[in-house]
């Protein structure tokens, strides 16, 4: 396929994302005519192969998975890049898209569209034997005929599979969206992707993060918290009873009790907008929503949900709580301020 690359639009640690169009496509169908290219060195190449082989993987049945529509190697300026096509998300992340609203959230009703198209995503995802890892605003992102959906798979894992990180390197995802299961016992599954999607509801809905951290605190309080004890993030106060008792659901410090994509989009919260029957408005397009009284009552109790189980990782913890956040910022500490995450910035 010939492609030209355009303006850089996004960046992330191991890769940059440009627009990319196909003059050679002639309305053939096969690609789009613009596409958002992500490219990397040969440092980043892996994190790109492990993207590409899990969205073929997931395929495009899914409409809130970002679609892939191939990967080729370029030589630019002397060196070999790795490319990977993707969807072109016109209206960038949530994230940046929350930056433009100047610390503002979004508004309940577009909080729990976004959320029932991310759980869609994620039961695709959880279906098909993986967990994404870096769920996070970040990496939601906004299309313009109203579509959301998630990106950036290059974190992501078959659930249960022993991986091994880049040697010195302890943390997989962003630690303000980090379960506790992942700071205490080094644990990645379906199951964190949930308490992720809470962490990134609380922020869609209040502005802020779930987590409250200040910019050069010590993250080791953060892990602290986040780990060890009772302490889970604030659930705003200024959200439905419903939305609330979604949360509650999602912030579960044991995995194995935390619902799971499927039971969650069975809730209340996000249930109305299952069926698509009636008609409401929002960011300039138009969504069908089921009327509010239609949806029976979410059970209080996963265990209500008879043969719902969320699956563990099945990994060993094989240290104690306190010596594993000890361990995540011994030494020197990685840069979470950017991980390998599309960020859109134009």
């Amino acid at each position: 396929m010939e492609w030209i690359r355009g303006e850089t639009i996004g960046y992330g640690t191991f890769s940059t994302v440009s627009l990319a169009s196909s003059p050679s496509n002639n309305g053939s169908g096969e690609f789009p005519t613009f596409m958002a290219v992500k490219s990397a060195d040969s440092y980043g190449a892996a994190s790109l192969e492990n993207e590409k082989s899990v969205l073929d993987k997931l395929g495009d049945e899914c409409d809130e998975i970002v679609r892939c529509f191939g990967d080729d190697r370029t030589v630019e300026n002397g060196e070999e890049m790795h490319n990977l096509f993707l969807e072109y998300a016109s209206r960038g992340s949530l994230e940046s898209y929350l930056k433009k609203l100047g610390g503002e959230g979004l508004p309940e009703s577009t909080v729990r569209r976004h959320t029932g198209s991310v759980l869609r995503g994620l039961r695709h995802i959880h279906a098909n034997g993986f967990a994404h890892c870096d769920l996070k605003l970040g990496n939601i992102l906004l299309f313009g005929d109203g579509a959301v959906k998630i990106a950036d798979f290059g974190l992501a894992t078959r659930v249960g599979e022993v991986t091994t990180l880049n040697e010195g390197v302890q943390i997989r995802g962003t630690p303000l969206y980090m379960a506790p299961e992942a700071v205490n016992d080094n644990e990645y599954g379906s199951e964190g992707d949930v308490w992720a999607l809470g962490c990134a509801v609380v922020e869609m809905f209040s502005g802020k993060t779930a987590w409250s951290f200040k910019e050069g605190s010590n993250f080791m309080s953060l892990l602290i918290r986040i780990g060890v004890g009772d302490e889970v993030p604030m659930i705003p106060e200024e959200l439905s009873e419903q939305g609330r008792d979604f949360l509650t659901k999602c912030f579960v410090k044991d995995p194995k009790k935390r619902w799971t994509a499927e039971m969650l989009l069975h809730h209340p919260f996000v249930a109305v907008d299952l069926d698509h029957d009636g008609l409401v408005e929002g960011e300039g397009f138009v969504v069908n929503l089921k009327t509010e009284e239609e949806v029976s009552t979410s059970p209080r109790c996963p265990f209500e949900f008879p043969d719902w189980l969320s699956v563990s990782s099945g990994s060993q913890m094989i240290d104690s709580p306190e010596e594993r956040v000890a361990s995540l910022v011994a030494g020197s500490i990685p840069d979470w301020s950017v991980t390998n995450s599309w960020v859109t910035v134009r």
